[in-house]
Parts: structure tokens; sequence; C-alpha cells
């Protein structure tokens, strides 16, 4: 195995020959293989996962584990998958909407502090149906507030978006820049960080909001399978497998080669920043942060770069852009290096596609649910 900070990732005698990385990103440097601990006396806590059967919070769910701390996960399973929770943690099918379910699991469970993952996030439906994105990432969330309030638990870490930001004024986007969301994802995801301002006003919640670029890669047992697949790695590489076409969508962005840049992160890097904010939520509190890795990417760069991670010819095809797609999305994360001294492991946009590369053939058709 080689491990990705605080997981591992199959080698290459893992895969079939036919589909074994052509990348030179498959040995990583020793220095991006040590584990994350616990700081030293950090207390071990009982954390509630919502939304943690989905692609980010079940790698952040196992990396608690890996901390430490005991993992509740609630997930409707609507785009996460039972497989992908740990045994180890245990498993509420539930919704953040229904208050009398969430009610049910605070009284019993002793819950110490929440990572909150779950929510409505596919952004092109953000603009046919905003109605559920408002619903789930806005009232499920006051929800869950309110029941952590009336339980006394007043310590959460939001799983927010880049997406707050909206179109960029200037790249890369620090936490200062104006906050104008384009799309109903955004502005839900805004709405909320400003509830968590005013809940740690009045009643003394302490929180840490992340605003993420592109989540992408894999752990050895983890990785992407929405359904339907939007993202681009995944697709990309789905198109390898498949021997189809992939879709960029517009070429006619005011970037370098017309398609869209964005800012890729690996999921075991956003993990790591979620960890490393409970461990300093007292210190930090009210702080929003942006993880990515300061540098983009075009569509047609993931395209190119994905071609020399597994060796075969991707074909693409220009299809209409998808409605409250920005132009470009890079992250400035100079606050998060400073204050909780976050440095992505995995910057290279080859390992990231690597990762994922080498967990698809293991999972076909994702997590077979």
């Amino acid at each position: 195995m080689t491990q990705y900070g605080i997981f591992t990732i199959a080698n290459e005698s893992h895969q079939p020959d036919k589909l074994k990385s052509s990348s030179s990103s498959r040995n990583p440097p020793t220095s991006l293989t040590r584990p994350i601990v616990r700081s030293e006396g950090q207390t071990t806590m009982k954390v509630l996962v919502t939304g943690g059967a989905g692609y980010v919070g079940s790698v952040v769910a196992d990396g608690l584990l890996t901390a430490g701390h005991q993992v509740i996960v609630l997930d409707n399973l609507q785009q996460g998958h039972r497989a992908a929770v740990s045994p180890t943690a245990e498993f509420i099918p539930a919704d953040i909407c229904d208050p009398d379910a969430l009610s049910n699991l605070f009284r019993q469970s002793g819950i110490d502090a929440v990572m909150h993952m779950a929510a409505e996030t596919v952004i092109e439906f953000s603009i046919t149906d905003p109605k559920r994105y408002f619903v789930t990432n806005v009232v499920g969330g006051i929800n869950l507030l309110n029941v952590m309030l009336k339980h006394s638990v007043h310590r959460l870490i939001f799983s927010s978006t880049a997406a707050v930001y909206g179109e960029p004024h200037t790249v890369p986007i620090e936490e200062t820049h104006p906050m104008s969301p384009i799309n109903a994802y955004g502005a839900s995801k805004l709405m909320f960080e400003q509830i968590l301002e005013w809940y740690g006003r009045a009643y003394g919640l302490k929180h840490v909001s992340f605003r993420y670029f592109n989540a992408a890669g894999a752990t050895e047992n983890l990785g992407e399978a929405h359904r339907p697949e939007t993202h681009l790695i995944p697709n990309v590489l789905n198109a390898a497998l498949s021997k189809k076409s992939v879709s960029i969508f517009g070429s006619d962005y005011p970037t370098k080669d017309g398609s869209c840049i964005r800012d890729y992160v690996h999921v075991v890097d956003i993990a790591r920043a979620h960890i490393l904010a409970l461990e300093k939520l007292d210190l930090f509190n009210g702080r929003a942060y942006n993880l990515g890795n300061q540098q983009g990417y075009s569509v047609i760069d993931v395209i190119e770069t994905a071609k020399k991670v597994t060796g075969i010819d991707i074909p693409a095809k220009v299809s209409p852009r998808r409605p409250g797609d920005p132009a470009v999305l890079v992250a400035s994360s100079s606050l998060a290096r400073s204050e909780l001294g976050w440095k992505p492991r995995f910057p290279q946009l080859e390992t990231i596609i690597d990762s994922a590369w080498r967990w698809m053939p293991e999972h076909p058709g994702g997590y077979g649910d």
C-alpha cells in the first residue's frame, strides 16, 4: 500500500495490467506518506458527521476514526453509500430535514461535536430547482443547529463551498473577496455561514467553515460515485474506461484555452483540514477558510493529464456551457496555512488523478448500490 496522509491507496500491483497507471506519480515521495496523528493531549470526542456516507463526508469520517475519535454517521443515502461508511462508525439512516430523528439521535448519543457535510450539491440542478437547495442546506441546517443547542452541543465544522464567491474579481480568491453567488447552491451555503455567525453571537456556538474548491482524488477504499456523476475527473476517467468521449462544457470562456479553470484539492487534504479545525476550534472560532492548492487547471489540462496517467487516448467533445459555472475559481489558502498549519500534501494534479484512477478499477460501478 502507498499511504496518502491518513489513508492508504492501492499500489500498482492491485490493478489489472491493462489498467495500470502510466504516471510517474504512482510512487509519491516519502514526505507525503506520514500519517496525521491527533495532537498530544487532544481530547477524544464523539463526532457526528452529517452526510458521512458521501464522497467527502466518508473520507472525513475515516480520518476522524484514524485520529482516535468516535464517529456517528448520519446520511439519508440520497447521494451517499452505505458501503462507504466504516464498520467502526455508527450509522444512522436519517435526514437533517427530520427534526424528530435528529432529536432522538442527540438525546441518545452524547455527541460532543458535529462535522456538517450533508447538503444538496449539484450546481446545475440548483438553477432549475432551487427549492431543494434552500430546504436542505438552509432549513435542514437550522434543524441541526436547534437540536444541537437543545442538547448543549456547541462545536461545529461546516462544509461550505467556493461557490459563495460567484464570479471572482481577483484570482486567487481570498476569504475577504466579495461574496455574490450565482447559483442557489452557493447562495444556500452563504446563508448558512451567515446563520452560523448569528448563532455564534447569540448562543455561543463555536464554528469553523471551509470553502473548498474542487474536491478530487481517492483513498484505497473511498472514491467518487455520484448519482448522476457531474464532477470532471471521475467523468474523464470513466470515459477512459468506457472508451467514450468526455464533454467539455463550454469552449468560449475567457481563459487560456476557452475551458473553465478550477483549483483541485485532494479529498484527503480536505479531511485533514477538518480534523485540524476541530482540534483548534477554541483558537479560531468563527473563521471561514478557503481550501485549495492555489493553482488552477483547465478542463483541457485535466483531460490531457488523465491521458498521461491512464495511458489511454480520451476523446473529448465540446458541449454548451452549463448554467451557473464561473470561468475561473482558484483559491488563496494562505489563511488556513498560517492559522491551522494546513498544507496540502497532494497538490499535484497528476497525483490527484492517479489516486482516483487506482480506485475506479477496484470499484466498478462505484459502491455497487
